[in-house]
């Protein structure tokens, strides 16, 4: 591999017009084919095989025009102090703010909470439920502004009004702020690292085309393919991401090549040959664990892993070509202005101490004590993992300057904490001789249940054999006990069913949301066990080694073991919460295990593959074993550090976000790749190649023979003599 990429190389910085070319035609194809392509689907968040799911399609099919699945809010009055929202004058304000919505832009229905019985035991507090045909998400502007204008003539005329519900729930920003933050974050590290605006600049010119490549080809396929505008998110997000770090690989490859001695152009067919070969490997990884969430069972998630996966692979061939043609363009003129005026001097370059070095060689002194104190260290700060409690927060955890938060807040003063979370549970009696019987013993069953403060009447679709009711549980809908509800209602299902004939199902956002955690965490150790699995293999072809894949296997488990723990001591324990803006504790979100092995365990691997096969390519080279980790440090770790601190910096801008999803999400990553790349790949692996020694390269013999050679460390380049190159374009130096 490594000789096909040093040919490939060196013809892209040879045939760099025409390289360039192509890219920047295939870059406007999408451009075009996004712009002219029909919007993209609805994202429709289904959940295959759950009860939750199973109801709401025979909601739809029971009850159609109900538009189960559209938006709804919940206008929450409370009167002023020491009065009553029965009291006429308050009444009155009420009627007139609900009236304002019946013919509302996408309102189906408007209900009074007078006609409702939707009032407060203590007469203070009341609410009305306004339905929509859109869903959550797609209300127009103007449904959204006639709600709140409606809630603000509520206020004027001295009431307490806030909106609950997801009809203000905002369209999540798919690229902005964050990602501009993150280019300007990651434009101040490059330049710091390599000491040049030039090689700052390229790194970050590559990824946007890669990244704008693969955005527009997502929303090309769209409608063909199903792909939505939120499946593009973790797409941009990792396509900047792993664009960054594979082109700095190729451009830090290419300047210690120059360094050397080498011309610009043979440096070019090096760089690609050694770095790109390892840049290969990376993405492999990284594309595994996307396409891994397949293995989830929920569509969107899949779709938004395949999606990534290709950005991915974009970004691959984007460093593989794209970068050594701009590299034709620029010559020498990525090194910084002294070391272009001093020339090459592969002596004083191999003999060059560096930070990397120095720290490489303090871990050889002492390797076990290092180790012991990396995986203890790492090991305490994951402990509180071990209270996980997965879930997915609703209104009560957002901000108290939202008004969803308030309206929650209110409901639970005024009718219990359990109001925010009903559950919906569907009585099937299709074919039963007695639907309404039917429902009544079941509206019995639940009203005698422990936990359940109120069942509301049923409600019958038109044909009369499906009935809907409402269950009010006493607690909040993140919390365990109301879990524990949802679960002996669908385990006293069959003896139900026994008694009446009818089906029972338990639907609802909180039932859905349940089911969803339930979900993630059923296929937390499957999707584990993929990933990790295939990484190890493919990493066993990389390093021809046993201990070395495994090492790092284990090593990204402790990493992610502890960035875990500490969501779960700031999130769900309150730990150093006030510091960074959370204002209520609770579960963490269900996706969070999932989604930080996806995204982690992609960077993890880039940097485990970038670090340890410049230790290899030293060591198959003849060095000793203790020598090479110095060389690999010598030369990679730099850029190793600096592509973590781009992603860390990048990560950790999402914890300003108010949002406390978001929040969490960036306290997660940054923290994940902060202990990946700077306790396990900088501090683990290498104590743990000094204390195997020549072991640590060891392939059983039978293995040696079955396991292809790709030459990752470029070891054929060294016999290699350099190929003429077309005289056809000058090199700039």
């Amino acid at each position: 591999m490594a000789t096909f990429l040093y040919r490939l190389g060196r013809w892209a910085f040879v045939r760099r017009r025409l390289v360039t070319f192509l890219w920047v035609a295939v870059l406007a194809v999408g451009g075009v084919l996004a712009a002219k392509a029909p919007a993209a689907p609805d994202d429709g968040f289904a959940m295959p095989g759950t009860d939750a799911q199973k109801a709401f399609d025979l909601m739809n099919e029971r009850f159609p025009g109900g538009h189960a699945d559209g938006a709804s809010a919940r206008l929450v009055f409370v009167a002023p102090s020491g009065q009553k929202i029965t009291a006429g004058p308050n009444q009155q304000a009420v009627e007139r703010t609900v009236d304002e919505l019946v013919h509302a832009e996408q309102v189906t229905a408007a209900v009074s909470p007078y006609k409702a019985g939707a009032v407060s035991k203590d007469g203070t507090t009341a609410y009305a439920t306004v339905s929509y045909s859109a869903k959550a998400g797609e209300l127009s502007k103007g449904a959204t502004d006639a709600l709140e204008q409606a809630a603000r003539h509520g206020r004027d005329a001295g009431l307490n009004v806030e909106v609950g519900g997801n009809a203000l729930m905002a369209k999540p920003d798919a690229g902005g702020s964050s990602e501009a933050i993150g280019m300007a974050l990651s434009a101040v590290v490059l330049v710091i690292t390599f000491g040049s605006l030039v090689a700052a600049g390229l790194p970050l010119l590559t990824a946007i085309v890669g990244v704008g490549l693969g955005m527009a080809l997502i929303t090309a396929l769209g409608s063909t393919l199903g792909l939505s505008g939120t499946t593009g998110t973790l797409a941009m997000m990792l396509g900047l991401a792993v664009g960054i770090d594979y082109a700095v690989f190729i451009v830090s490859r290419y300047r210690a090549e120059l360094t050397e001695g080498r011309t610009p152009q043979e440096a070019a067919g090096r760089a690609v040959g050694t770095a790109g070969s390892a840049v290969v490997f990376a993405g492999l990884t990284v594309v595994i664990a996307l396409a891994g969430l397949s293995v989830v069972g929920i569509p969107i998630l899949a779709k938004m892993g395949m999606a990534a996966a290709g950005t991915v692979v974009i970004a691959v061939l984007v460093a593989l070509t794209l970068v050594p043609a701009l590299l034709g363009f620029l010559g020498r003129k990525v090194l910084p202005r002294k070391a272009r005026k001093a020339g090459g001097d592969p002596a004083r370059a191999a003999a060059k101490e560096n930070g990397g070095a120095r720290w490489a060689r303090f871990v050889l002194r002492r390797p076990l004590a290092v180790l012991l104190g990396g995986v203890i260290g790492l090991g305490v700060l994951a402990a509180p993992a071990l209270d996980l409690r997965l879930g997915l927060p609703g209104d009560e955890a957002k901000p108290t300057s939202t008004t969803q938060r308030r309206a929650y807040d209110l409901l639970s003063e005024g009718f219990g904490p359990g109001f925010n979370g009903p559950l919906t549970v569907l009585v099937d009696a299709k074919g039963v001789a007695d639907p309404k019987a039917a429902a009544d013993a079941v509206s019995k069953k639940l009203a005698a249940l422990s936990g359940v403060v109120t069942v509301a009447p049923p409600i019958f679709n038109k044909a009369g054999d499906t009935a809907l009711l409402n269950a009010i549980p006493a607690t909040g809908p993140s919390e365990a006990e109301t879990k524990d509800i949802v679960h002996v209602i669908r385990g006293d299902a069959a003896a139900l069913k026994s008694a009446t004939g009818a089906t029972v199902l338990v639907s609802g956002t909180t039932a859905m949301n349940i089911d969803v955690s339930q979900k993630l965490t059923d296929a937390l150790l499957p999707y584990l066990a993929v990933v990790v699995g295939l990484a190890v293999l493919l990493l066993l072809v990389v390093f021809r080694s046993v201990s070395v894949p495994l090492k790092a296997a284990l090593g990204f488990l402790l990493s992610v073991a502890a960035a875990l723990g500490a969501v779960v001591a700031v999130f769900q324990w309150g730990w150093l919460a006030d510091l960074i803006g959370v204002e209520q504790t609770g579960p963490v979100m269900s996706m969070m295990p999932i989604f930080m092995i996806g995204v982690v365990f992609g960077l993890a691997m880039d940097y485990e593959v970038f670090l340890v096969t410049r230790i290899r390519e030293a060591f198959v080279h003849g060095e000793e074993p203790d020598q090479a980790i110095v060389t690999g440090f010598r030369h990679n770790a730099r850029v190793v550090t600096a592509a973590a601190f781009i992603m860390i910096a990048v990560f950790a801008g999402f914890i300003g976000m108010s949002e406390p999803m978001i929040k969490m999400m960036g306290l997660g990553l940054a923290t994940a790749v902060a202990f990946d790349a700077f306790v396990v790949r900088m501090t683990i692996v290498p104590a743990v190649l000094a204390l195997l020694g020549r072991r640590a390269w060891w392939l059983p013999r039978r293995l040696d023979r079955l396991v292809p050679d790709v030459d990752v460390e470029g070891s054929k380049l060294q016999t290699l003599a350099p190929e003429p190159a077309p005289p056809r374009e000058s090199v700039t130096v």
